[in-house]
Order: C-alpha cells, then structure tokens, then sequence
C-alpha cells in the first residue's frame, strides 16, 4: 500500500517502510500525465483482451469490426484508445461476441 504525505510546503512524498520519505511528482502536470499514462495502459489490455477472447488475430477481428488493423493494434500498444461508438462496440463484443459479429456480418 502507498503512503504519501503532503508536507507543509506543497510537496508529496512516498512514506518508505522504514519511515523515511521519498520525493514523487508534485507538478500537477506530472501527475495528470502519469494518470493518463495508467488509463491509457488500462485501455489497451482492455483491448486486447476482448480481442483475445475471440480467439481472432489483430487483422481477422479488425476486418470483422471494419477497421483498419492499424487501429486495432494502435489500441493494443495504448498508441490510441477506443471510444464512443468502438468503446461500445468493444463492450458488446465482450459481453456476447456470437451475436455482435453475426450483427456486423449483415450489416454488410
């Protein structure tokens, strides 16, 4: 479990096990970056989960879906994310893959 304390000046630092402390970013900027950098990280084994339960390769479900395998690969290298319309796609994909690529099949 992280501890952190916040120190009279602004700063945080990382409370260690032995009770000193460590610096970590304080810049408001560093930290929205390193939370976006999780999200992001998040997204992609999202993605590549889904796709994986499918048993698909990356071109074989991008061309079920009707995107470009780049897409897909840039959403499992955390590169892009998902969203709107393929973060719901993906979401019903997960949930019942049968019936979503039977959908998108005649939708062609």
């Amino acid at each position: 479990m992280l501890r952190v304390r916040l120190k009279a000046d602004g700063r945080l630092v990382e409370v260690l096990p032995d009770g000193s402390e460590r610096a970590i970013a304080s810049d408001p900027r560093a930290i929205a970056g390193a939370a976006h950098h999780a999200a992001r990280a998040d997204e992609a084994r999202y993605a590549r989960d889904v796709r994986g339960r499918t048993g698909l390769t990356q071109a074989a479900f991008a061309a079920r879906i009707g995107v470009p395998v780049e897409t897909v690969r840039n959403w499992e290298q955390g590169k892009r994310s998902p969203r709107g319309p393929a973060r719901s796609l993906l979401k019903v994909i997960e949930q019942a893959p049968d019936a979503a690529f039977a959908v998108l099949a005649k939708a062609r």
